[in-house]
């Protein structure tokens, strides 16, 4: 958390401007702050704050849960991982556990805010030095139900820790999946390999419905982390541990699938 569609509301904000701040196209940087040197991957503190100053920023994107912020030189990379969020606010004092910072001339800054401290940055001439071992995007087109049929039959895994290995699909993450595994019927142990064609369809078809709601109602605002998205008020399955099947009646179970909270119902999605 947060996860793509969260992921993409944060970089909508951040080019045409909401959650309380403007866009920040076209900024210039002034200066940077680096207030826990560890959330820097790359390069190390001095020469991060050496080069960020004087650059433009040229055009903002999604690429997987990571925010590409390109500028006229280098490109910033955020991961927010499990706890991150990004403010674009005037200066100001500081809140508890912002990471870093980027001052603007203008005055507005962009301030990484990271309780955990599980999320990065990079600052990198080339984006794909950070970006290249990542699968193919849900909503590429070229990703066509034949292509993922495919890659679920080579890949001969539980197809719920599948779906969250970001080099096979970009942008998954434990909500979404278990929201789309029930969408499309299918046991959240099932193995890649054994799903037919249309199965693989019908699967693609639900990821994509279920990120789109998510993209349309700003993510899903859980816990303290991330606020200002309705989609749990959507959710069929995650989270519904011993509530009702919007489908069947049912009770939702839960069980735990590769470390994660598995939420499905044993009577829509049989193994």
């Amino acid at each position: 958390m947060p996860e793509l569609p969260e992921v993409e509301t944060i970089v909508r904000a951040l080019r045409v401007g909401g959650r309380g701040g403007p866009s920040i196209l076209k900024k210039q940087v002034q200066s940077a702050e680096l207030t826990w040197p560890r959330t820097l991957a790359e390069p190390d503190g001095g020469q991060f704050l050496a080069r960020l100053p004087g650059q433009q920023v040229m055009d903002i994107n999604r690429r997987g849960k990571f925010i590409v912020i390109r500028l006229d030189r280098d490109t910033l990379l955020i991961h927010l991982r499990m706890s991150g969020n990004l403010r674009v606010e005037p200066g100001g004092m500081l809140q508890p556990h912002d990471r870093l910072t980027v001052n603007f001339s203008d005055g507005w800054r962009l301030v990484f805010n990271d309780a955990r401290k599980f999320g990065r940055a990079w600052l990198v001439a080339d984006a794909q030095q950070v970006l290249a071992g990542l699968g193919p995007e849900p909503f590429d087109p070229a990703l066509t139900a034949g292509v993922f049929h495919r890659r679920l039959q080579e890949r001969r895994r539980q197809i719920k820790p599948l779906l969250l290995d970001q080099s096979f699909l970009a942008g998954m993450g434990n909500i979404y999946t278990d929201e789309a595994l029930h969408l499309a019927k299918i046991h959240p142990l099932q193995n890649s390999a054994d799903l037919t064609l249309e199965r693989a369809d019908r699967l693609l078809g639900a990821l994509r419905v279920v990120l789109q709601q998510g993209i349309n109602t700003n993510g899903a605002s859980i816990d303290w982390v991330y606020r200002g998205g309705e989609f749990q008020n959507n959710f069929r399955a995650y989270g519904r541990a011993g509530q009702a099947c919007p489908e069947c009646g049912t009770t939702i179970a839960r069980i735990v699938v590769g470390q994660r909270g598995t939420h499905y119902c044993p009577q829509c999605q049989g193994l």
